[in-house]
């Protein structure tokens, strides 16, 4: 009988180390995991704001050449400004945050090609070295974001995927880990924007 309790016990013991293991292991890929989103969120977060940095050199080589139209630096300064002004803490990624936080982008994106138009009417602002490096820069920017959008839903569905799968979907209930939010287009995103001179 003595063995036998020791058998059983030994086999209880055994349980619970694997069950042990297998949280502990399942718990700290889904940290990393979530760590992983909220660093590309960072990410996402810090090409923007390097956007809104050369907004204000871009405007302000434009005033020099346009001065009459300050209703659409007004307009891109006002976008600019609501634009750093909406932040989401990584932790707190879900559709209607990011979705806050899109559209106050795409109100800096409309005005920004505003004043690209304005940019046509001046040949002489287009020959400018100053704009010409400013309007690469800026452009290289949107591709940056366009290329940190894509890894920061990469990230949202590799964890996303992680943690309803079974049967780390019960680990992820009982430890508070929820489904982060993608970056989705904007409605409207699918018409070509009219552009006229």
């Amino acid at each position: 009988m003595k063995k036998k309790g020791w058998i059983i016990l030994g086999v209880i013991v055994i349980i619970l180390l694997l069950f042990y293991s297998s949280s502990k292991n399942t718990y700290n890929t889904m940290v990393n995991l979530q760590e992983g989103v909220n660093k590309q969120w960072s990410d996402v977060e810090n090409v923007y704001q390097r956007r809104a940095d050369l907004i204000p050199n871009l405007v302000n080589t434009v005033k020099g050449y346009a001065t009459h139209e300050k209703e659409t630096f007004t307009q891109v300064i006002e976008a600019r400004a609501k634009a750093t002004s909406v932040n989401i803490n990584a932790d707190n990624l879900n559709a209607q945050n990011i979705q806050q936080f899109q559209q106050a982008q795409q109100g800096l994106s409309s005005a920004l090609s505003k004043l690209m138009v304005v940019v046509e009417r001046y040949p002489d602002l287009k020959a400018n070295q100053n704009f010409l490096e400013l309007q690469a820069q800026l452009e290289g920017t949107e591709n940056r974001i366009a290329v940190e959008r894509r890894k920061f839903n990469q990230a949202a569905q590799n964890y996303n995927t992680y943690i309803r799968r079974f049967p780390k979907n019960i680990y992820a209930n009982m430890f508070n880990f929820d489904k982060k939010a993608y970056f989705e287009a904007i409605k409207g995103a699918e018409k070509a924007p009219e552009v006229k001179f």
